[in-house]
């Protein structure tokens, strides 16, 4: 059993506070930033240092390829999923394997560190009206996503990393930043179905996990995503027979200051069924919930990385070789 609450750490080493916080029941994860990444061999040991305090915890961060990608020095400099979405539009084939190799390159760079799971890969439908999703997203396509996501995934399933597919039901449209505010999209469920596509497309096929967004669907419901029952239990699980992980997105981001008090943010995420909420960037928040009781969870247990054997270096250089044109 996993406790529910996924915290960071402020620096290259942790703490005795954050040692002591590891500890905690509540706390099941950390997410790494940059700002946790000197080298491949500090940040291996950074690691190796949080499971010696809780060998339980779930290590992840946000590795997409392009401007998200936390870790660099040492690491492949992976593409913007919107190279393999220009790809697809001129060899759609060579461009299927290119994604299942940039998967596989990902996976098993942070697996072979101690890393369990990147919060990859981005379905939403690039409306070129994202700033912040933007290049993040394959492409404009919804049945293109599909593909190219659906190779990307199985890329990462064959390396031993399960994915986390984000942000529900889409946050491609909208023009504001969910860091910075609270999205209002205002079309209509004929028009966000397509923003759905790639996740429905991808739900019997290999999408272990999901996170939802801090945008509010005023044709749908007035709370955002992430804390709407209608989303999640209804549409989601209900309708669309999600049964995987769900994790929130960053509960100290502005849209979801929705809620204000951060210990009703938790309650509400994990009520309409979020298995594992984020808390970054605000340790003072963290405080004020890591001794609450918050039920554990059995199904955060999928999320752990499957270590591969030395032999898959072999495979790691093929599919380097195989995306060496989009780096």
């Amino acid at each position: 059993m996993i406790g529910p609450i996924m915290m960071d750490v402020s620096g290259l080493t942790l703490t005795t506070q954050e040692k002591q916080q590891l500890i905690k029941s509540s706390i099941g994860g950390v997410i790494l930033f940059g700002r946790n990444f000197e080298s491949i061999e500090q940040v291996t040991l950074l690691i190796k240092g949080i499971r010696q305090v809780n060998k339980n915890l779930l290590i992840t961060v946000d590795h997409e390829g392009g401007r998200v990608q936390r870790f660099q020095t040492g690491f492949t400099h992976l593409p913007a999923m919107a190279k393999l979405g220009a790809s697809y539009d001129k060899n759609p084939d060579m461009a299927m394997d290119k994604a299942f190799s940039c998967g596989f390159v990902l996976a098993y760079e942070l697996l072979d560190i101690g890393v369990d799971f990147s919060f990859a890969p981005v379905l939403d439908v690039n409306y070129d009206t994202s700033q912040v999703i933007g290049d993040r997203a394959f492409h404009s396509n919804p049945d293109v996503i599909v593909k190219l996501a659906g190779s990307l995934i199985n890329g990462m399933h064959k390396a031993g990393m399960k994915c986390v597919g984000k942000h529900f039901p889409g946050h491609g449209f909208v023009t504001a930043d969910s860091h910075l505010d609270l999205p209002i999209d205002d079309r209509p469920m004929s028009d966000l179905s397509q923003d759905m596509k790639p996740f429905k497309g991808l739900i019997n096929h290999g999408l272990d996990a999901l996170m939802p967004t801090h945008v509010v669907y005023t044709q749908v419901d007035d709370k955002p995503a992430g804390f709407s029952s209608k989303w999640i239990k209804d549409i989601l699980q209900n309708q669309l027979k999600f049964k995987g992980v769900i994790f929130s997105d960053d509960l100290s981001m502005q849209g979801a200051h929705f809620i204000k008090d951060i210990t009703n943010r938790v309650k509400a995420s994990l009520d309409i069924g979020c298995d594992m909420v984020l808390i970054c960037n605000h340790p003072e928040l963290v405080a004020q919930i890591i001794d609450k009781d918050w039920d554990m969870n059995e199904k955060l247990q999928s999320m752990q990385g499957f270590y591969k054997f030395k032999s898959d270096k072999i495979n790691h250089q093929q599919h380097l070789a195989t995306i060496r044109d989009l780096l």
